[in-house]
């Protein structure tokens, strides 16, 4: 098992990345090589989102259809809005006014990019980067008619955001559709507001799905990937299926001048929709886990257990107390399948699984000695709590991330927040006592720091990548 581990390409929890306007022009500026960029584009009453299901697809039968696109696009394009992301700043009129931060407040569009109207009274799905810093939104329908929009809630790590248009009047929306049963090959449409041309619609097919940008850093993401032009003002807009439902949000590009070359990414709808119902339901997003740590299964590692099967996510570690755990999902074992649906690789997983909720019972199967078996498993919340005054995110360890580092108990340093501690090379890091008191999991952490009084010293011991225990005294 040790020598498997070595061939294991090991998936990582992260984020989303982006296509909005001010993103490229950002990002381009500050690159001067010929590299491939992936660019990156009161109580409110939870409104009824409208689900619709897809066809069966039957090959032989579907060749012979004349596909038509119109009455799609006709459906679609006056619910893709034209965001606009409005900063306020303040412009000095003299030097007294620049030394004191003074000066008259001024307004400016420092981003825009595009949304999808999900409900009949003006709920709005695009991507947090579009919105994000915005002092203001401004929202523009295919009639030219611009309303102000509230931003009710965002996940960054998915870069999804919920908007909500400012009126009483109802508007034309686009239904979700169900991505999990898009298909490879099948035909979509991008609808969006590319280089600020409104209300454009280009076609193409889904190229890919589960797709992750770059397996090897932490971000976890699983795209549905499309040769639909989608370009810098995309960001945000609907992708939809012939029957003019929303099956994604289209969110990055890749390329080598920051425009389109046949390689666009959107958020399937499935995650979308969820990140929404939670939002207004929550308030934030209850983001639900298996409770493994693993990778993709290489067929490397096939030949080493000797069996014949190449694709499946390999289960290296498990959380305490997760339902992988309660369940008897085991160290070794190979996920095949989840609730029917292949799981080839990683992304699959979490693709899957960031589409359903805390306590959502998932019925996965396990290869095991060679044998299939099927298992449910109850998903559990992923808990995480951000020390604020410390400028890091922590999350339960598992049992490999305290073996790695020799550690009985402690929770992991997931993310430094500030740029002041990123200097230290935390992350990843086990925090293993707080004020001299052991730590086990992330609720031991909350109960000790509100306990605290305001501007209380907290002294974090943890231990580094050599096992050796170090303190930080924060004021």
């Amino acid at each position: 098992m040790k020598k498997i581990a070595s061939l294991l390409l090991v998936g990582i929890i992260g984020g989303a990345v982006a296509l909005g306007t001010q993103k490229i022009i950002d990002y381009n500026e500050s690159k001067n090589d010929d590299s491939t960029n992936v660019s990156y584009t009161s109580p409110i009453p939870t409104p009824k989102l409208h689900t619709t299901s897809m066809p069966n697809y039957n090959t032989a039968s579907n060749a012979s259809l004349n596909i038509d696109f119109t009455v799609a696009a006709e459906e679609t394009v006056n619910a893709v809005v034209h965001v606009k992301n409005v900063s306020t700043y303040r412009r000095p009129r003299n030097y007294m006014d620049y030394l004191r931060n003074g000066g008259k407040l001024e307004k400016a569009i420092v981003g825009a990019g595009s949304g999808v109207i999900i409900t009949e009274d003006g709920y709005i799905v695009t991507n947090n980067h579009v919105i994000k810093g915005a002092s203001e939104v401004r929202v523009t329908l295919n009639n030219n008619k611009s309303y102000e929009a509230k931003i009710i809630g965002s996940d960054p790590n998915a870069d999804i955001a919920l908007l909500k248009i400012v009126s009483d009047e109802k508007f034309d929306y686009i239904p979700f559709g169900n991505s999990d049963n898009t298909k490879i090959g099948e035909w979509v449409l991008a609808v969006g507001n590319p280089f600020n041309l409104t209300s454009t619609v280009t076609a193409g097919i889904i190229s890919a799905k589960a797709r992750d940008l770059d397996e090897n850093d932490r971000n976890m993401q699983s795209f549905i990937q499309t040769d639909a032009a989608i370009n810098p003002g995309n960001s945000g807009g609907a992708l939809v299926n012939t029957k003019g439902e929303l099956i994604g949000i289209n969110t990055a590009i890749t390329s080598q001048t920051g425009s389109y070359v046949g390689y666009a990414f959107a958020v399937p709808s499935n995650n979308a929709r969820k990140i929404v119902e939670d939002i207004l339901e929550y308030g934030d997003v209850q983001k639900a886990i298996l409770g493994i740590s693993g990778g993709t299964f290489s067929q490397n590692a096939a030949k080493e257990l000797g069996i014949s099967y190449s694709q499946g996510v390999f289960v290296s570690s498990i959380s305490k107390n997760s339902g992988a755990e309660k369940s008897g999902i085991k160290k070794g074992d190979i996920i095949k399948k989840i609730d029917g649906y292949a799981i080839r690789k990683f992304s699959d997983l979490t693709g899957y699984i960031n589409s359903k909720r805390p306590n959502d019972v998932l019925n996965v199967s396990v290869l095991r000695n060679d044998k299939l078996i099927d298992i449910p498993v109850t998903l559990s919340l992923y808990e995480s709590y951000q020390l604020k005054d410390l400028g890091i995110e922590v999350i339960n360890a598992t049992e490999s991330d305290l073996a790695q580092f020799g550690a009985k108990h402690g929770v992991k340093i997931n993310q430094v927040l500030s740029n002041t501690m990123k200097r230290y090379g935390l992350e990843g890091y086990i925090i293993t006592e707080i004020d001299n008191t052991p730590v086990n999991s992330v609720g031991d952490v909350k109960k000790i720091l509100q306990s605290k009084a305001e501007n209380e010293d907290i002294m974090v011991s943890f231990l580094d990548r050599y096992g050796e225990k170090k303190h930080f005294v924060f004021n």
